[in-house]
């Protein structure tokens, strides 16, 4: 049998994972090994050598609506390339919507945006439509919605840590290069990959995107990609996404992880993240928060 290890996350600035919790957790998956603490407070890694399903049900149960619960293979946890979703992932924007709030018309955009990524509506074919809307505004406005991008807690660490460890990280976005290109390199990604949106002869948006649409497949296929080229096996990858076109990746990746994720995306993925912050990805692989990189 695989031997587990059961990691707790608390979110910092709600609560900390007390002696209570931890007591509880051990006493539901009648651990024997010692916790090891990850970030006081914060954090810890309980051996779990004989957890099954129902145990990680009964965890939930008791612990899963005020800290993140994940249970990791004990062997190969530490990821060697990290493939990361940018909106509602990386950085807390949906760009497209905020790029469509500006211009007067965000709520049709969002409506479609919402649709898409509950799984609803194929990928490509909210792009198209959501891209059409945005057909005669001028090109200034990208540059007004990043002023208003903010990166989500952690995203930074996750990816900097990561690459300190040996890792190598990409960003993979059903948005735009406008904006992945300038988040890879707020947060150190070292490639990142999006849609293109066409401009006509005036500098306008032209109302249509650059083809071939980047979708979910795209994703997949640049996971297995880079699995191919740094000679990786499937469980040395780690995926974390939020939507539905993040999904085939993240059920190929050794380790998947659903970040504060669409129902359809929770219903699938074992490990998510639903509390903290994208801290708790280095968590899950084992590094204590002294190993953490932020610069």
């Amino acid at each position: 049998m695989t031997s587990l290890v059961l990691t707790l996350v608390a979110p910092r600035e709600a609560t900390t994972l007390d002696t209570a919790t931890i007591s509880l957790a051990r006493d539901i998956i009648r651990a024997q090994g010692e916790t090891v603490i990850l970030s006081p407070g914060e954090a810890v890694d309980i051996p779990c050598p004989a957890c099954t399903p129902d145990v990680l049900a009964q965890l939930h149960t008791h612990l899963g609506n005020r800290v993140d619960v994940v249970l990791s293979p004990a062997e190969g946890r530490r990821k060697k390339l990290l493939v990361s979703d940018m909106d509602s992932t990386i950085v807390a924007n949906e760009t497209l919507d905020d790029l469509a709030s500006l211009a007067g018309i965000g709520d049709k955009v969002a409506a479609i945006t919402t649709r898409s990524m509950n799984g609803e509506l194929d990928f490509a074919t909210s792009l198209r439509e959501r891209v059409a809307l945005l057909k005669g505004l001028p090109q200034s406005l990208l540059e007004k919605a990043w002023q208003d991008v903010r990166l989500n807690p952690g995203a930074v660490e996750m990816v900097r840590t990561m690459r300190a460890h040996g890792a190598y990280t990409a960003l993979v976005s059903g948005g735009f290069t406008f904006f992945t290109s300038r988040v890879a390199a707020l947060c150190g990604f070292e490639e990142n990959h999006a849609n293109t949106l066409l401009t006509d002869e005036t500098g306008h948006l032209s109302g249509a995107p650059g083809l071939p649409i980047l979708g979910a497949q795209t994703k997949l296929d640049l996971l297995e990609q880079l699995s191919t080229r740094h000679k990786l096996a499937p469980e040395a990858t780690l995926a974390i996404g939020d939507g539905a076109n993040d999904l085939p990746m993240l059920r190929a990746a050794g380790l998947g992880i659903a970040f504060f994720a669409k129902p359809i995306v929770r219903q699938a993925v074992a490990a998510q993240i639903n509390h903290t912050s994208l801290r708790t990805a280095l968590f899950m692989q084992g590094y204590p928060a002294s190993a953490f990189v932020s610069a």
